[in-house]
């Protein structure tokens, strides 16, 4: 017997699949956008050039790779670190514990590598995504919500909005073997395969071509509900292929997916787009000028081969064999006249051409903000971790939006994230945190998040704790190090508090250290430690 999906199913599918056409349409001229931003920054932007001439040098100078670079490694080292403090005095134990959870959080995530590809999508493709969840198999089975980066490739938007928030939904693309799709969900697997695919599933693309015998294209459908007796939004989120819906979230959670009543994504771009949610990046501003650059240095380089093999011109009228010319082993060549005979070489190319080109290159480099300074190339007399990091920060304007911006979004993430595990946990999950100096082992528990007012709506998260992006690189390290030990010669702060407040590795050993040595040392003046005055015994 045929089997058939549940009306409601059904309607669902087919509402999905139109909205995912019309996106997929919209998106074409964007992947392809995207493609060309990849082969610009690989060095393979000839790709798009048709070939006149077979025998033509088409040389790439990797400017733009290495500006992408400078600029990526720069960014790289502002790994955002969420710090979570208390707005209350009633909130702080919460607050530490939250912090403790956040940290663990990102350190099973590795979110600095979920970072470095945010980067590259951010500077290349000229915008990047964050994904916001609960995984109910981290922690060992504990649970715990994660921030994980999104390939821009397989992420689709409204078009027709400015705010991925505002939009009639949100696509996530993944292509799984026809295997996965029956060992994960062997009941749908059997509809997909009595259901016959139409045109429009079957049409491929240069991005996305999935063959329908071996390959599935699995498609995460999320999408609001305004509820006007509430007035707030509701999230679902449909798990579809084949036109077969394999999962609906509103079979467990009719209220929404999310209690925020937002999409779990976090949308970052470089350069805003009028009229778009999404950026442009460095390759849009600057790969004209790559291109440029190339293409005058294919003329030097066609120059160079002409101006290498000069050319020899001989008229009927001198008498000589061209053959007989072209034979470099013979001493001895006769002919009638020699007026008849003439060398022709190729002029060379003036040398402003060559200054130009290098001119490009540089413009590249100080108008995208990966100048020497920025790349940590400072003047030789300059040594103090305070003086580098203002050359940096004067250094490129550009690099500092981005950080902002990158920071302003993990913020964004950040809350989510708090409140998934607000609403998701169930478990009681331990975490170290730090009292009086020692680690000590406490208990991850929602409830401590809990609040409400009067009509039973719980409280935002803002209300609670406020959420801190802390950027630290090695400058801003050394800086920190330094005053601490400015404040340490002035006798401000003893050793313990100057260690403490310092930054590097193995700093808690140290501490250990210098605890050990304080309390085995002799006092200076035993008699005073006896005294009321110093807190002994009288």
């Amino acid at each position: 017997m045929k089997q058939k999906q549940p009306e409601e199913k059904r309607l669902l599918a087919e509402r999905a699949t139109a909205l995912f056409t019309e996106f997929r349409s919209a998106y074409v001229n964007e992947w392809r956008r995207q493609e060309h931003c990849e082969r610009m920054y690989r060095g393979d932007h000839w790709y798009d050039v048709p070939v006149t001439d077979p025998n033509e040098p088409r040389p790439v100078t990797p400017i733009l790779q290495s500006t992408i670079e400078n600029i990526s490694a720069d960014l790289t080292e502002q790994v955002p670190e969420a710090v979570i403090e208390p707005e209350s005095a009633a909130d702080a134990f919460a607050a530490r514990v939250i912090d403790a959870v956040v940290k663990r959080n990102h350190d099973a995530a590795s979110y600095p590598v979920e970072f470095r590809s945010m980067i590259h999508d951010l500077l290349v493709g000229g915008y990047c995504v964050q994904e916001v969840g609960y995984d109910a198999a981290l922690n060992g089975g504990l649970g715990g919500a994660f921030i994980r980066h999104v390939d821009i490739r397989s992420v689709l938007f409204d078009p027709t909005v400015t705010d991925l928030q505002d939009g009639r939904a949100v696509f996530k693309l993944a292509l799984r073997p026809k295997e996965w799709i029956e060992a994960h969900y062997p009941d749908a697997s059997a509809l997909i395969e009595s259901r016959p695919l139409d045109a429009a599933e079957l049409q491929t693309d240069e991005i996305l071509s999935p063959d329908p015998k071996n390959i599935r294209l699995l498609l995460e459908y999320w999408w609001r509900e305004y509820d006007a007796k509430t007035e707030r939004y509701r999230v679902h989120m449909a798990l579809l292929s084949g036109g077969v819906v394999l999962e609906d979230s509103r079979d467990t959670k009719p209220e929404g997916y999310f209690s925020h009543g937002q999409y779990p994504f976090v949308l970052t771009t470089l350069y805003p787009r009028k009229g778009s949610a999404l950026g442009f990046g460095v390759v849009d501003l600057f790969g004209t000028q790559q291109l440029y650059a190339d293409k005058l240095d294919q003329l030097v380089l066609k120059n160079a081969f002409l101006a290498s093999r000069n050319k020899l011109l001989v008229t009927d009228a001198s008498g000589f064999d061209p053959d007989d010319l072209k034979d470099w082993s013979k001493d001895v060549h006769t002919g009638e006249n020699l007026n008849g005979v003439t060398w022709m070489s190729t002029p060379p190319l003036p040398n402003y051409l060559l200054s130009y080109i290098r001119s490009i290159r540089e413009d590249i480099k100080e108008e995208s903000g990966a100048n020497d300074s920025s790349r940590g190339t400072v003047p030789n007399g300059i040594t103090a971790a305070r003086a580098i990091e203002a050359l940096q920060e004067m250094s490129t304007k550009r690099a500092r939006m981005a950080t902002d911006q990158l920071h302003e979004a993990f913020r964004t993430a950040v809350r989510m994230e708090i409140e998934t595990e607000r609403e998701f946990n169930c478990y009681l999950r331990p975490v170290t945190i730090t009292v009086d100096g020692a680690p000590k082992e406490v208990l991850f528990d929602s409830a401590m998040l809990e609040r409400s007012v009067p009509g039973g709506a719980a409280v935002p998260i803002e209300f609670l704790i406020s959420i801190k992006a802390v950027k630290r690189n090695r400058f801003a390290q050394a800086a920190q190090n330094e005053l601490m030990l400015n404040l340490l010669s002035m006798g401000v702060i003893d050793r313990e508090q100057a260690i403490s407040l310092m930054v590097f590795e193995g700093k808690e050993q140290v501490l250990k250290s210098v605890r050990e040595q304080a309390a085995n040392a002799e006092p200076l003046f035993p008699e005073r430690t006896k005294s009321k005055r110093f807190g002994g015994k009288a």
